[in-house]
Order: C-alpha cells, then structure tokens, then sequence
C-alpha cells in the first residue's frame, strides 16, 4: 500500500517521500483504525488526510473551525486537480445543497465542513447519503472539555460517528497535554487507542524571555536585530493599531490584524504581509492559522498568552523552513498582575452571567417563556456600551451560556457577499464604457447566478476568482467599480457575530451551569494560566524541556540556545571561554566602526560560544545592535 500511497504524493503534490509520522497515520487510517496525530505546527497534517482521501473510494469529511484554513485548501487542491469544496457558515442554502449533492454524486473527494453545520439537519440528512471513506477532526482538542480552546459545537462530531460506525476517524491536534490526548480519544469512540506522535522539539528554533519595563523599546530593538519577516502577538485589536502605527512612525514596515476588520482587509493586508511587500504583521490570536509563511524569522509575544498552548502554536509559527528563528516572549511584573486577573474576566461570577442573560433579554425585548429559534446580528461594542459592561467579561459570560446550552453565540460568522443588478437586461446588453474585465464579470454573474435582477443573490468571490482565472481581490476591486458606477447594487461579504437561543429564555435565577462547564473549567484555566507564569518567570530550566515536558515529552534535553542555556552554565562554555570571545568581539570593534552580525559569527570562534558572549555583551549594554550592524552603546 506504501507505494500506492508514495505515487500519490508524487502525482499531486510533486515530493517523493513523506515526511516524519505522515507515512505511519497515513497506512493506520487507510487500514480502517481511528488514529490520532500528534503533529507541531508545520508539521505536515494536511497530507496525512489528503493522500488517503485520493486513495479511498467515497468522500473524505474534513471537521474544521477554520474557515479561511478551508478556502485556501480548496483552492490549492483544486489547481492540483483534485475535487474539493467547503460548507461554512454564512453560504446559501441553494449552494450548501448543490455542493452536498455533488458530493453524493461524486464530484467530490475532499469536503470541508464547519462544526457549526453537524447542526444543520438538513446537512446530517445529505450527508447520511455520501459515501464517505474518512472523517478527519482538524484542531481536535477543542473537542475536549480539558482542551484550552473547547467547542461545544465539536461534540456533535458523534453524529457522525453513529452515522457511519465503520469509518475510520482520523483526528489531528498540534497542542495536547496527555490528559487532552486521552479524552479527544473517548469522546470521538475510538476502538482502542492509537496515538502517532511527532516530537514538538524545534531544534531551530530558540526561545527566549526578555525582562521588559519598556515592551515597545525592547519590541524595536529585537526586530532590529533580527532581520527578515516577523509577527508581533498582541492581546486586543486596539493594541494591535497602536503597535503597528509605532513601528511605521519609527521607520519599521509593518500592518495590523484582527477578526474585527472587514474580509477584503484581512485578505489585503495577509497578502501583503506573505509577498514581504510589509516586513512585520502586528495580530491578536484571530491570526496565523493555516498561513503559510515558511521564512517568519522571529515571532514576538508583546502580550503574555493565557496558556502554553496558545504560546507554543504561535511561536512555532516561526522557523517553518528550518532555518535559525527566534520566538520572543517579552515580561515584566504588570504581566503576572494581568494574567491573574484575566481568570476572573474569564470565568466571572455567577450572579454577573445571570444579569448578561437578562440583559441579553432586554435588548433582543424577548420575553420569559419565549425566544427559542430566534437569531439576532450581534453588536457586542453597542450590547456593552446600552447596559454599561466591560467586553471581556461580558463576552466570556455569553461564552458561558452558550457551553450551557442556553444560546449559540458564534463571534464571527461570514456572511456571504451579495449582488443585485440596478438596470435592466435590455440596458445591460447596451452599455458601453465598461473595461473588458467588468463585462467579462457581468458575463459571468449572469451564468452562474439567477434571479439578480428582482433581487440580492448571495454570490461567491473565490468562485468568481476561479472563474475568471484572476485573484480574490481583483474580484472585489471590479464588482466594487460597477457598484460606484450604479450598475450593480454590492454587499460585500463580512464577519458578523451573531446570537441565538437554542430553547426558550429561562428566569435567570433558574440557570444552571454544571460544574464541568463552571467549576472545572475555572480550575483548568487557572492551570494554564500558573503553568504560563511559570515559564515566563523561570530562570533556571531550559524553555524548550519546560514546553516539552508541559506536552509530556520526558525525555528531553537542554536546547543550549534559548535565553536561560545562553545565561547558565549548561551552556557548555567556561567563564575564560565566554571572556575571551567577548574580547576578540571587542577587538574587532575597536577597529573603529560598527559592525555587521555576519563580520563578528566569521571569527574563528564557534557560533554556540559567539551567541553566548553576544548575549551576555547585550544583557550587559557593552554592545548595541541596530539594523544588523553590532556597535558600541
């Protein structure tokens, strides 16, 4: 079967062997065994279950909540010619059918689906009508309620489970403790357990605290001295503007990124951020899944992360092509203060959830005994500011209720753009004016979508894209030029929260919330967040063996590149090793003018000792290094 699976890969994605665990998931899930992949970021887990999708009769299920994850792997593995498509909330209905019907029939091999659509009845009523060779979970912790990162929706992942009790489940994660690893387990019914893993060592990858008063100096200075591409993790969406802002205004190229801005932005701005058209993307955790920017050099935490999950899969973003990278988490005591308080904005009181609920009733003017279907377009900045909360805490209490199971509350769902035609089909045909692309554009909205002329018709940017062989944004560009132009009326598409009573609304004294959606929730997160500080505050360990042991991996060794081997004497290198090169660093120096990095690693001093020296001459403010040039303070 391995060769089977080895012409596969050749054909369509052009390598001639897998790499690390890939080949070994691949024969367990292919032998009809639920499997379980434990694989760091950029580890390779897409071919783990695109290969045997082209190798199985039937339609490989693909559960993932993320979204635009889907559309780029669509339109990848649609130019390697393989049939692919995606179900995700905001579509049609006409086209979600259209596509579960293709799949019924054939027409497709790869399906993406949302877990919000294991909902949909009529989804599970097509779907029970689909061959289907392999389920496969993307991000399968958050079907665990130990997992950081849980979603209610992942549990009805064991419709489909009862839905076809003889597929194989393929289950995929780059962040579980053993405690994770056991549960994702029981709860997708595994026969019996069945773990790959693959070391989340990142022998190129150092990782490095730094003691911080002033994060924005310290911010400056690092991307200075470590060039090429880099993301700056930040906690909110107004300090993600207020960061990139200061780095253009001091000299630095660099953008913004949150789940707030509008799809064309997000597009834009990731676009540029890729091309190396803008060296460094300043982004809340909204960032990052399922990019693909194998060069990031250096990725800077601003903000401490709640938990060592969060911070190990964005760091590992760093690196990805195997060369020396940097991960950077910057600290000072308003950080311990901070992550300690984030618990009770996470987790607030009882009585404080109970009055969002009312509130929630208030707004909506929805009545006791009432509600139960209903969905409403959610403005949490304007629900907050009408009855006077703060939005981390109102959002975790509507994040609460919804694990309760009193509402959905889904903080970003993607409505689709819509089109509606301004003039007639007779005035259409005589139009003059348009450039070839806009009538090429016209031409096309009139095959594939009906009825625009009585009213708004949801249409599909990256469908569109595909069918004039042109990019997403240039798309957009032109059917924003016939919107200004009043041919057509345009909505584009946008992120819209929204919430929606799953039964109807209760007394709020009458709530309940079990204690495994309360009390151990709260002391699972009060955990993570210690185990965080712990890392942050440690002096004395190695971060690689803190973070590998935190995943369970025992036998570990000292990285020697991180801040705390560099500082310690695991570093291998005697005091009169470290002075001497801190002398011969000195003495090229003093030869009158600054430096580059590159001048002072061609000493004939080995590379492990010359960043020791250089870390000890920096801490020590002996030397600066501004722009890739090393020089006296």
């Amino acid at each position: 079967m391995s060769s089977i699976h080895r012409k596969i890969l050749r054909q369509y994605w052009g390598y001639d062997s897998f790499r690390g665990i890939q080949e070994d998931i691949i024969e367990s899930v292919c032998s009809g065994k639920d499997t379980l992949g434990l694989m760091p970021t950029g580890g390779g887990k897409s071919i783990t279950f695109q290969v045997p999708a082209m190798a199985m009769d039937g339609v490989c299920i693909v559960i993932t909540p993320l979204i635009a994850l889907m559309k780029d792997q669509v339109l990848n593995l649609r130019r390697r010619g393989i049939k692919a498509a995606a179900i995700y909330s905001g579509m049609s209905r006409d086209t979600i059918i259209t596509t579960m019907e293709n799949a019924i029939f054939g027409g497709v091999k790869i399906l993406y689906v949302s877990p919000e659509r294991l909902m949909s009845e009529t989804f599970i009523k097509k779907l029970s009508h689909v061959n289907v060779s392999l389920v496969t979970v993307d991000e399968a912790h958050c079907i665990s309620q130990w997992g950081y990162d849980f979603r209610p929706s992942y549990l009805k992942i064991g419709d489909i489970r009862r839905l076809f009790p003889d597929t194989a489940i393929l289950a995929l994660t780059a962040t579980a403790t053993p405690l994770v690893v056991k549960d994702i387990q029981q709860r997708l019914g595994f026969a019996e357990e069945n773990v790959f893993r693959m070391s989340f060592e990142r022998k190129n990858l150092a990782y490095v605290v730094r003691k911080a008063e002033d994060k924005f100096a310290e911010l400056l200075h690092i991307l200075q001295g470590v060039q090429g591409s880099a993301i700056v993790y930040a906690r909110s969406r107004k300090r993600t503007k207020e960061i990139a802002q200061w780095l253009c205004d001091s000299g630095v190229s660099a953008t913004f990124y949150h789940a707030g801005l509008e799809l064309y932005e997000k597009d834009n701005r990731q676009k540029s951020w890729i091309a190396d058209k803008t060296r460094i993307m300043v982004a809340t955790n909204a960032f990052g899944m399922g990019i693909d920017k194998p060069d990031v050099r250096v990725v800077v935490h601003i903000d401490c992360p709640d938990s060592i999950e969060a911070y190990f899969q964005e760091a590992g973003r760093a690196g990805r092509d195997g060369n020396k990278a940097y991960a950077v988490l910057l600290y000072n005591a308003g950080d311990h203060a901070k992550l300690q308080r984030r618990i009770s904005e996470t987790f607030p009181e009882k009585e404080y959830i109970r009055k969002v609920y009312d509130h929630l009733a208030y707004y909506y003017q929805v009545g006791i005994g009432s509600g139960m279907g209903t969905t409403f377009e959610f403005d949490i900045d304007k629900f907050c500011h009408t009855f006077k909360h703060f939005p981390v805490p109102a959002d975790s209490a509507l994040t609460i209720l919804a694990r309760a199971g009193y509402i959905d509350y889904i903080e970003n769902q993607d409505t689709q753009a819509r089109v509606r035609f301004l003039i007639d089909r007779e005035h259409l045909y005589r139009l003059d004016g348009n450039d070839k692309d806009e009538d090429r554009l016209i031409v096309t909205l009139l095959r594939n979508y009906g009825g625009l002329f009585s009213d708004f018709g949801y249409i599909s940017e990256d469908f569109l894209a595909m069918q004039l062989d042109m990019k997403k944004h240039e798309v957009y560009q032109l059917l924003r030029s016939l919107h200004i132009k009043r041919i057509i009326h345009f909505i584009p598409e946008k992120s819209t929260p929204y919430i929606r009573y799953t039964q109807r609304r209760e007394d709020s004294e009458h709530l309940i919330f079990p204690k495994e959606i309360y009390e151990d929730r709260l002391q699972r997160y009060t955990e993570r967040i210690n185990a965080m500080l712990r890392y942050a505050m440690s002096d004395d360990r190695c971060r690689s063996r803190l973070l590998l042991e935190y995943f369970g991996e025992t036998k570990t060794k000292d990285c020697r590149q991180c801040d705390v081997c560099l500082a310690s004497k695991g570093s291998g290198h005697s005091d009169g090793q470290i002075a001497d090169a801190k002398a011969k660093i000195l003495g090229l120096l003093n030869e009158g003018k600054p430096r580059q990095i590159t001048d002072i690693m061609s000493l004939d001093i080995p590379t492990e000792l010359i960043n020791t020296a250089l870390d000890e001459m920096l801490r020590e403010e002996e030397v600066v290094i501004e722009d890739g040039m090393i020089t006296y303070p």
